[in-house]
């Protein structure tokens, strides 16, 4: 297998983790850490990583459904409107067969959702054996928007982050591999996107007039993805701080995540449950 492309000074896993002390005041959403190229370089790298990233994907879903290999991944992509998730959905994920693949937006919960425990919409989203699951938001908008917004008693969204973390422990130790995306986009970069979907027709569904009203709470949601930076990285589901202002960067950055974690996986292709001298012979003659 190819290792990290020379345009990588340093992996994105070592230079994108969230480290005990960072900011999120301090984030500058346009940098790109690591890399010494620029968006001319991008176009002709994310293709080849993606044909990295698509062969591993492939041999996890071969082995989840040959040879009962239990273990996932789950991408979880969080971040405000238009930090990009569709795009690393489109232009990454979009890159795998998408039969090994379960993708789950997360919106505002239904009335059936809220009848239950906030992470049961989430268990039921979950990947199966030999899938890449992708969450776009997540379990975290109920710290996220729910703290924001004050939708329940501070108690309430005060404790589940000890919820989620014994959630991940949970999955991790059932043979879910965890890569988790904080996507920080800046607030000029955020306006400019969100003028830019009234300019196309082809764009108008995409733009939301309640995002304007979430700028306005820009703070207080610097301080809710603070909380959950510091309350929710650990070492078996650590966060990654994904600057998206230069969304071939963050696409590219993804990607790497997305390899490495497949790598450490340790994954071959299974080997044949039948005779493949013999079965060679009967293709010959059918």
């Amino acid at each position: 297998m190819a290792e990290l492309p020379d345009l990588w000074t340093h992996h994105p896993s070592s230079v994108l983790a969230f480290r005990p002390g960072n900011r999120v005041t301090d984030i500058d959403a346009g940098a790109t850490p690591g890399f010494r190229g620029d968006k001319a370089d991008a176009p002709a790298l994310q293709a080849e990583r993606n044909a990295v990233f698509a062969d591993l994907q492939e041999m996890l879903y071969a082995n989840g459904k040959t040879a009962g290999d239990h273990r996932s991944v789950l991408l979880v992509l969080q971040g405000m409107d238009t930090a990009g998730k569709g795009g690393i959905v489109g232009h990454v994920v979009g890159a795998a067969n998408p039969m090994g693949v379960r993708y789950t937006s997360f919106g505002v919960p239904t009335a059936e959702e809220r009848a239950h425990h906030y992470l049961w919409r989430i268990r039921n989203a979950l990947p199966p054996a030999g899938h890449i699951g992708v969450f776009d938001r997540s379990h975290y908008e109920d710290v996220l928007v729910v703290r924001v917004r004050n939708l329940v008693a501070p108690e309430v969204w005060g404790a589940r982050y000890d919820e989620i973390n014994a959630f991940e422990k949970e999955l991790v130790d059932a043979g879910t591999t965890i890569v988790k995306v904080a996507m920080f986009v800046s607030p000029e970069e955020q306006k400019q996107r969100l003028a830019a979907r009234l300019e196309r027709p082809d764009k108008y569904w995409k733009y939301n007039p309640g995002d304007l009203d979430e700028r306005k709470l820009w703070p207080q949601y610097q301080e809710a993805y603070q909380a959950v930076l510091d309350k929710t990285n650990t070492d078996y589901a650590p966060w990654h701080v994904v600057p998206c202002d230069r969304k071939w960067y963050s696409r590219l950055a993804v990607t790497e995540l997305l390899i490495e974690a497949l790598r450490a996986m340790d994954l071959s292709w299974p080997p044949a449950d039948f005779d493949v001298e013999a079965e060679r012979a009967r293709v010959e003659q059918a």
